[in-house]
């Protein structure tokens, strides 16, 4: 039995917000706070303490969310593009208001400094502001008919109920990025958000609430992954499923989700080269690789893995990165610090495993290498040079401030090893020879390439990866696509 209650406020962290009111402990189905069955911990991963007990929600809850989306569906689909957009602008509005309040949220449960987590709240904001003029768009398309006396037209229409899960590492715009596309399409969503970082996920909850977002268009369940996730992959009435994160686990949802023949946006791991010619900008490029692996403390699909340098600037490369990386400063979220923790005892075992395993096979260590005494979950900023291609940091993800240095002779070699990957999310390209850029950029196979600089993500621009990197892509006019099914009307008026 579902019971129904107010929001559930713990009085420690909710007296550091303006408004402790954003701070809430139970999954929101249609418009109600929902309990669950029990409830599990919520820790800040600087000081292993508790910050809240949130509620430990059923199967038999999120297909009760399914059934609430899919009522709240046939009246939001058909509602006017102008509504959509007002309550969209009036979330990411409330947003910004609270920006603050939502950074101390994230940092608390996701461990990443402060600044970091404001930067997190406008991206997520701006999602949901570029969504809201997207809903606006038209979504009729003409076609010249090829039949005598008839119309035609290409219709987009909303594709039903999505399920959208999503992520620790980033737990307030995997979620917008997802919701707000579904949400302009005219789908209702069920959210699943990481039972690491839940609380990041009600906060928004509540502001769509305040923002006039009717009833079951935007449902949040919280709890165990395979209970809740499961029974929304078997439910037909699920028609999209958007998931961020590994690539093991999307092809468990991939194979789940096939009875049901779902829509699928699928954003999965990701092992980024990074290639440096010896006709790099080399104080550019030094900078701009601290920012492609230590942002977020290296747990970011789109972190650098591997740093792959053309030999003649291969000293001076590893000696300025390692100098920059040790100058980093490394504390808990809330000290602001370059770095903070890492989420879990397994991140950090995962980073002892492939620095043990690079040295065993005869890299050399520059900085780092073992956990800070600050805590058991941190992790300084480590650089291994000399790595060879056999070595796991080499093959694996790391998801941690683990930085892998190898030279390369040639550009083909650089190109080959970068390719030389199951994954294709991103690479970084540093050289000021156009011609090279020409060459690498279309050889590289990955979804993105950053060249010369490494922030590139943003609201309009289409995210996601090639090969086991993922399916389909979230942002821009191309994040629309999964949420809607095209319908053709051939119209004769006679």
């Amino acid at each position: 039995m579902i019971q129904v209650a107010q929001p559930q406020v713990r009085t420690d962290l909710a007296s550091s917000l303006e408004d402790a009111t954003l701070f809430v402990t139970r999954g929101r189905i249609g418009g109600d706070w929902v309990q669950g069955e029990s409830s599990f911990a919520v820790t800040d991963p600087a000081t292993g303490s508790e910050i809240a007990q949130v509620a430990q929600m059923s199967a038999e809850q999120a297909t009760h969310a399914v059934d609430v989306a899919h009522a709240a569906f046939d009246t939001w689909s058909v509602s006017l593009p102008q509504e959509r957009a007002r309550v969209l602008h009036a979330w990411y509005r409330g947003m910004l208001e609270h920006r603050e309040d939502l950074a101390r949220i994230m940092t608390a449960e996701q461990g990443k400094p402060l600044s970091e987590s404001r930067g997190e709240i406008d991206y997520a904001a701006s999602f949901l502001e570029f969504y809201a003029e997207e809903a606006r768009r038209p979504n009729i398309e003409g076609v010249t008919s090829h039949l005598k006396d008839a119309e035609v037209e290409l219709w987009r229409e909303p594709v039903g109920v999505a399920a959208l899960v999503t992520p620790w590492n980033f737990p307030s715009a995997m979620i917008t990025r997802k919701a707000a596309a579904a949400i302009a399409a005219g789908c209702t969503t069920v959210v699943h958000p990481s039972a690491e970082t839940p609380l990041s996920a009600l906060a928004l909850a509540e502001l769509a609430r305040r923002a006039g977002l009717p009833e079951g268009v935007f449902n949040v369940v919280t709890g165990a992954a395979p209970e809740i996730v499961g029974a929304w992959t078997s439910d037909a009435r699920v028609r999209a499923l958007s998931f961020t994160g590994s690539t093991e686990i999307g092809r468990l949802l991939y194979r789940q989700s096939a009875d049901t023949v779902k829509r699928l946006v699928l954003e999965l791991g990701g092992h980024a080269p990074f290639l440096v010619f010896a006709d790099a900008d080399m104080d550019r490029a030094v900078d701009e690789a601290v920012k492609a692996k230590f942002a977020t403390t290296g747990q970011d699909c789109l972190g650098a893995n591997r740093f792959l340098v053309e030999r003649s600037v291969y000293d001076t490369f590893c000696e300025r990165f390692a100098k920059a990386a040790r100058a980093l400063t490394l504390g808990p979220g809330c000290d602001d610090r370059d770095l903070g923790p890492l989420m879990n005892e397994k991140a950090v075992a995962k980073q002892e495993e492939h620095v043990a395993d690079a040295l065993d096979r005869g890299a050399k260590l520059l900085c780092g290498g073992e956990r800070d005494g600050q805590g058991p979950l941190f992790y300084p900023p480590t650089v291994l040079v000399d790595v060879p291609a056999e070595a796991k940091v080499m093959h694996e993800e790391t998801f941690g401030p683990v930085a892998a240095i190898a030279p390369f002779d040639t550009e083909a070699e650089a190109l080959k090893r970068a390719n030389a990957t199951e994954y294709g999310l991103i690479a970084y390209l540093h050289t000021q020879d156009p011609r090279r850029i020409y060459r690498a950029s279309r050889a590289l196979q990955f979804g993105m390439v950053a060249v010369n600089r490494t922030k590139v993500t943003g609201a309009p621009i289409p995210f996601g990866g090639m090969k086991q990197s993922g399916l389909s892509r979230e942002g821009a006019r191309q994040g629309l696509e999964a949420f809607t099914d095209i319908k053709y009307v051939c119209r004769d008026w006679a």
